[in-house]
């Protein structure tokens, strides 16, 4: 776990580590959550990126007669 300063601006760095490991970069937009006390930054993804992340997604399970 990594500390962050907040500025007298409230504004804080995200350390270099989680930018390259979340593959962040500058202008990239973040939706901002308080959830349970806590501060969550969650980065908006181009739809592009997104093209597979279910590939292999088990879809053999029994539906609810109204949802098929």
């Amino acid at each position: 776990m990594q500390t962050v300063t907040v500025s007298p601006k409230y504004q804080v760095v995200i350390p270099k580590a989680v930018r390259e490991a979340l593959h962040l970069r500058p202008g990239q937009k973040m939706q901002v959550v308080e959830y349970d006390g806590r501060i969550e930054l969650i980065p908006e993804r181009d739809i592009k990126e997104l093209r597979g992340f279910l590939k292999g997604i088990n879809t053999e399970f029994e539906r609810e007669e109204d949802r098929v």
